[in-house]
C-alpha cells in the first residue's frame, strides 16, 4: 500500500511540475516577445489587452484581442484598427478607431475621429477576441504577477531540491525493502 501511495504521489508531482514549467515557459515567451511599444508580438500578430480606455461596442474591459499587422494596401476604409500613440515622454498608449481615409502617398491613415497615424504606428486590425483572457494575462505579464506566480515558486522548488539533496547526502538514500 505504501508503494502505491508513493507512486501516486510521484505521478501527481510530475504532472503538476510539467504543467507549472510549461506555464512558466509560455509566460516567459510572451514577455520575451515584446515589441518596441511594449506589447507581445509574434510575427504579424500583436496581443492587445483591452483596458478601460479602449472599450467599445465590440470590445470590453479585460478582453484579449489578436491584431493582425497590415500594410496600407491591405487596409480598407471602415476597418477597425489599433494604433500606437507615443507621447513626448515616450509613454505608449493604444488607440482604437475606424479607418476614415488612407493616404498612400504620405504613408498614413486617418481615423474617423480625426486622429492621423503614420503607417509605422499602426498596430493592425483585430481578427480574434478572447473574452476576459486579458485580465489574467495582464496580471501574469505584470512585474509583480510574474514574480509571485513564476519566479517565487521556481525559487522554492530549487530550495526544496537542494534541501533534499543535502538530506540524501547526509543520511544516505532510503534502502528498498
Amino acid at each position: 500500500m505504501k508503494d502505491v501511495l508513493k507512486k501516486i504521489k510521484s505521478i501527481i508531482s510530475l504532472i503538476l511540475g510539467v504543467c507549472f514549467f510549461a506555464f512558466a515557459l509560455a509566460m516567459s515567451l510572451l514577455l520575451l516577445n515584446y515589441n518596441k511599444y511594449g506589447l507581445t508580438q509574434f510575427g504579424d500578430t500583436t496581443l492587445i489587452i483591452i483596458n478601460g480606455n479602449l472599450t467599445s461596442e465590440k470590445f470590453s474591459r479585460g478582453d484579449l484581442v489578436l491584431v493582425e499587422e497590415r500594410n496600407l494596401d491591405r487596409l480598407n476604409v471602415g476597418d477597425d484598427a489599433f494604433a500606437y500613440r507615443v507621447d513626448g515622454q515616450g509613454r505608449v498608449s493604444i488607440e482604437l478607431g475606424r479607418v476614415g481615409k488612407i493616404y498612400k502617398e504620405e504613408n498614413a491613415v486617418s481615423f474617423e475621429n480625426g486622429s492621423t497615424f503614420d503607417a509605422e504606428f499602426l498596430a493592425g486590425v483585430p481578427y480574434k477576441t478572447y473574452v476576459n483572457v486579458g485580465k489574467f494575462l495582464s496580471v501574469v505579464e505584470s512585474k509583480w504577477g510574474f514574480l509571485f506566480i513564476v519566479l517565487v515558486p521556481c525559487f522554492l522548488i530549487f530550495i526544496y531540491e537542494v534541501y533534499a539533496l543535502i538530506i540524501e547526502i547526509k543520511y544516505g538514500a532510503e534502502e528498498e525493502e
